[in-house]
């Protein structure tokens, strides 16, 4: 068998922590995405690099059942979790597909394409976002979300101190990834972007998003995340790191997952 690629044994691994962070980040954004989307009834959808199923559930709902949603993913673990609320909801327009959304050639043109958190995954961004444009029909939209600026910053810089302090100091497996976010995390840098790649109509907005956590939830965030990556191989020094970094952080901690909401249209 191919081995996996790290971001999918990462999620693969932390699936029920991510879904952990559900109902105060990923649902709320989800929903957010679809309404600035402005979704309509009978429309043909992908939801790329879909997760948990927090925008695929809320754009399914909204293009009602003479629309279709695609929601594509690497991870098998994730797709199972978003099959199973589509299932409790009976939402029979919502298809899901273990797939790299680099390589996903769907028979139809879509109306929207949506990406929540992931096009900073994407190895090169910009091609994998003219990718993402052509599979959509000429009008249709672009809608994203991805990191503000400052968003996540005290929380990952701490994490990886406590890694180094423990393990020592390597090249983190997500600094791709985090140049990524550097590159479009204001309004500004984004909009820039996606009118360099042809895009109109664009617009960024800066949606605040603080998140509570407490130190079970905190630790969820590091294993449902790709954040995942920076800890040790060795289980004892990560059972180390996260003694240490917990004491740091304390019983309530305010997360910031500051957020921008793109939108755009292909020509």
């Amino acid at each position: 068998m191919p081995e996996q690629h790290p971001l999918e044994s990462a999620f693969d691994a932390g699936a029920a922590d991510f879904e952990r962070l559900a109902p105060s980040l990923w649902n709320p954004m989800g929903n957010a995405l679809v309404a600035a989307a402005d979704v309509h009834l009978g429309e043909q959808i992908l939801d790329a690099c879909c997760g948990g199923g927090a925008i695929t559930i809320p754009a399914a709902q909204s293009a009602g059942p003479d629309g279709a949603v695609d929601g594509v993913d690497i991870s098998a673990d994730l797709l199972d979790v978003a099959r199973r609320k589509a299932g409790t909801l009976s939402l029979d327009n919502a298809a899901f597909h273990r797939s790299d959304i680099l390589a996903w050639q769907p028979d139809t043109q879509y109306d929207v394409v949506l990406c929540g958190y992931a096009v900073f995954f994407l190895p090169d961004m910009d091609a994998g976002v003219r990718h993402l444009v052509s599979l959509l029909r000429s009008g249709g939209r672009l809608a994203l979300t991805t990191w503000a600026d400052g968003s996540l910053t005290e929380f990952s810089s701490m994490l990886y101190r406590h890694c180094v302090a423990v393990a020592g100091e390597g090249a983190p497996a997500t600094t791709g990834a985090r140049d990524n976010m550097y590159a479009i995390n204001t309004p500004e840098k984004a909009t820039a972007w996606l009118q360099g790649l042809g895009l109109e109509q664009v617009e960024a907005v800066h949606t605040p998003a603080p998140v509570q956590l407490n130190p079970e939830l905190a630790w969820s965030v590091i294993l449902g995340s790709a954040l995942r990556l920076l800890l040790p191989e060795d289980p004892a020094a990560t059972e180390k790191v996260k003694e240490a970094f917990l004491a740091e952080l304390g019983e309530d901690y305010t997360l910031n997952a500051d957020t921008l909401v793109v939108t755009a249209v292909k020509p």
